[in-house]
């Protein structure tokens, strides 16, 4: 091969692997002046997440730089998306905020997502847009410091998390208002969790405000294991809080949490194999405070307040503080 072939052929691997290299940069950043024709660079930013992803590699942040709204992002791979200081938004209608399903790669069901620092909104009244994040396959879903609102289609919710293999949910420091659809209260709400046939669920919820959804607060169904504290759920239009158990396990633990002002019950288990724990919290102002049916359970540690509800209820079971 003559000299000049050889130089040619290593410029064109040079490029490539400079090209390679700049479409998988482990930080990127995102500007609403940016061009998702830039590398997505600290000094060229992109102007939106499905700009960025592609240029981020696998387990890679990308950063908000300045105020905008960047688009609606389905995501395959472990990433980070994070909003510190400035608003980070993703406006929609008629369609999901974002896809988490990493089903297509090479390693499915692990991928781990951090959303931090987001407003994840659904559009105008009336836009049917369908849910702010919506995870379907993928090891572990961190929201953060976020805003989720009006998703208010007939399937209108804040997150659906509906894992097809073992996933785990974290929520923290998040208010979840304004989705749902009055003409569906029992399938529509704040936080669906619902596995799927070959899924089960984790789920650590902490410092979250679900309110004035249209539908249900949170809505669990088996097979899931969830925590949730100092937190509240109030004004909604359905139930405050429903576990669904049938031959799965939805086991709550419910710790410092307010519950009120709530069109339906404001804890309810339905089915043997809705498992309630009640601790420290307070239920009030809803149209029924405690509720169980076909079986399910409400233990409460005798430290709750549940009064002034249009019927109060009881606990299945009452154990004391050990």
């Amino acid at each position: 091969m003559s000299k000049s072939a050889k130089f040619l052929v290593w410029l064109v691997f040079g490029l490539f692997a400079c090209a390679q290299a700049q479409a998988q940069a482990t930080r990127t950043w995102i500007s609403g002046v940016g061009d998702d024709a830039n590398p997505c660079s600290r000094t060229a930013p992109c102007k939106t997440f499905p700009g960025a992803i592609s240029k981020t590699a696998a387990g890679g942040t990308i950063d908000v730089l300045d105020p905008g709204g960047f688009g609606a992002v389905t995501i395959t791979k472990s990433i980070t998306l994070e909003n510190v200081g400035a608003i980070g938004g993703i406006l929609v209608a008629g369609t999901n905020g974002i896809i988490v399903n990493d089903s297509s790669s090479s390693a499915p069901g692990t991928a781990v997502v951090v959303l931090r620092g987001l407003s994840i909104d659904g559009g105008p009244l009336g836009s049917n847009s369908v849910a702010g994040v919506n995870f379907i396959k993928g090891g572990e879903l961190i929201v953060e410091r976020s805003d989720i609102g009006n998703f208010t289609g007939s399937a209108g919710t804040g997150i659906q998390f509906a894992p097809q293999s073992a996933s785990t949910l974290i929520v923290r420091d998040t208010t979840i208002h304004n989705n749902g659809a009055a003409a569906s209260p029992g399938a529509t709400g704040g936080i669906l969790v619902s596995p799927g046939a070959n899924g089960s669920a984790k789920v650590v919820l902490d410092n979250v405000r679900i309110v004035n959804n249209a539908g249900f607060g949170l809505q669990v169904q088996g097979p899931a294991k969830l925590s949730l504290r100092d937190s509240l759920l109030g004004m909604n239009a359905g139930n405050g809080v429903i576990a669904v158990g049938g031959s799965a396990t939805a086991s709550l633990l419910l710790d410092r949490v307010t519950i009120s002002g709530n069109g339906a019950g404001g804890v309810v288990g339905q089915g043997a194999g809705a498992l309630i724990d009640l601790s420290d919290s307070t239920i009030t102002g809803n149209v029924q405070g405690l509720q169980t049916t076909a079986g399910g359970s409400i233990v409460s540690f005798g430290n709750n307040r549940n009064s002034g509800n249009t019927v109060d209820g009881a606990p299945t079971k009452t154990s004391p503080l050990q």
